[in-house]
């Protein structure tokens, strides 16, 4: 079984293109930290990740740098060609993503809704 899940913020705004057949291609990383620490020093792993098709185009309209994430996928090997060896880096073929936190706790809200009195006794419906 090859199943990933991984909590973490987007390093920078994802990078869009699409394939000749118009597939959109969403490429983004997204930051994780470790739980546990050694000698008090905070360590962070780094995900490549990749979405495809509807689920690219979510992540090009709503996710950008500093929004945290919720991924599931799977962890792809890509082989590459660099000063005539093959390279092998890890990647994530994302199936899910989901937001892991509001607009308020990420410091982005808005105040689209009214300010509810502190006393609600005050409330005609009470």
């Amino acid at each position: 079984m090859n199943a990933l899940h991984i909590m973490g913020r987007l390093c920078s705004d994802p990078e869009i293109t699409s394939t000749q057949s118009g597939t959109t291609i969403a490429r983004y990383t997204v930051a994780v930290d470790r739980r546990f620490a050694k000698d008090g020093q905070q360590k962070t792993d780094f995900f490549s990740c990749s979405s495809f098709g509807k689920q690219a185009e979510f992540v090009e309209k709503f996710l950008k740098k500093g929004v945290k994430v919720v991924v599931s996928g799977e962890m792809r090997l890509d082989t590459v060609q660099k000063d005539g060896k093959n390279v092998t880096y890890p990647k994530v073929a994302v199936n899910e993503i989901e937001f892991a936190e509001s607009k308020k706790e990420s410091g982005e809200a808005k105040d689209d809704f009214l300010n509810i009195a502190d006393n609600v006794d005050d409330l005609p419906f009470n």
